[in-house]
């Protein structure tokens, strides 16, 4: 089984690279199951339900998310929809939505850390009591853990090797070049990347992030002016019988 995880898509840029390349790579790859993270595909924060909508027509078949899910109120009722959208499952419980979905035989979680992110759930135990509770869950389960310390997502990485076919790190929209498979069949990378602006910072506009550096000053960043744009994204090869990963592969594109 080939299944592909696109990295943090930011804004209209980002959502156009997906449309114009993400059909070749199916085509390329023989993809049986595309993720996504979506957390960011409207104007550069948050989603909704209209840019959800063009993210599934253009063959991403789930959608993850992050901390910026809650930014547009308009997507929460389709949290709790049968929509392949779904939101960190170590969020509090009485929260909308739902932390996985299984989807073309395949159980996928969405995660997201605590260091320098925010105060939530263990990720850590929400996983361990997702596999214990859960009956008649897949061979084969993705992870999305939308993280920002690289030792979270590396322990989390690790403490799951073996009990789930890939540990795929978001957040931090910068690709890392630690892709490999763990001792016990996981496949793993710290961060998948970004699909945005290449002149930009992780996809916002350059002026605007150093002016709040030098500032301190708050201010809503818009998403980066320039025409080249980077596709990120992590591809993982899984044994359908036993669940565990057989290859592992980074894809970037470029298109203006």
């Amino acid at each position: 089984m080939k299944i592909l995880l696109i990295g943090d898509i930011i804004g209209k840029p980002g959502r156009e690279a997906v449309k114009k390349i993400l059909p070749g790579l199916c085509r390329e790859y023989g993809l049986d199951l595309v993720l996504a993270n979506g957390e960011n595909v409207a104007g550069g924060v948050g989603i909704t339900t209209s840019t959800a909508m063009e993210l599934f027509d253009f063959g991403v078949d789930v959608i993850t998310t992050g901390n910026h899910v809650w930014a547009h109120k308009d997507i929460l009722p389709y949290l709790e929809s049968d929509l392949a959208i779904i939101r960190p499952l170590n969020y509090p419980p009485i929260v909308p939505g739902r932390g996985y979905v299984i989807k073309g035989g395949v159980l996928v979680v969405n995660l997201i850390g605590r260091t320098f992110v925010g105060n939530f759930d263990c990720p850590f135990r929400a996983m361990d009591h997702l596999l214990e509770t859960l009956n008649d869950r897949p061979a084969v389960i993705m992870v999305d853990f939308h993280a920002e310390a690289t030792s979270e997502k590396v322990a989390l990485g690790r403490y799951l090797d073996g009990r789930v076919s890939a540990v795929l790190g978001t957040h931090t929209h910068v690709g890392t070049i630690d892709s490999c498979i763990l001792p016990e069949g996981t496949a793993y990378v710290s961060d998948v990347g970004m699909v945005g602006p290449v002149d930009s910072v992780i996809g916002d506009d350059v002026d605007a992030v150093i002016d709040r550096f030098l500032t301190q000053i708050p201010r809503r960043l818009a998403v980066g002016k320039g025409k080249k744009v980077e596709f990120d994204a992590i591809l993982v090869k899984v044994d359908e019988r036993t669940g565990k990963a057989e290859g592992i592969e980074r894809i970037r594109r470029v298109v203006e």
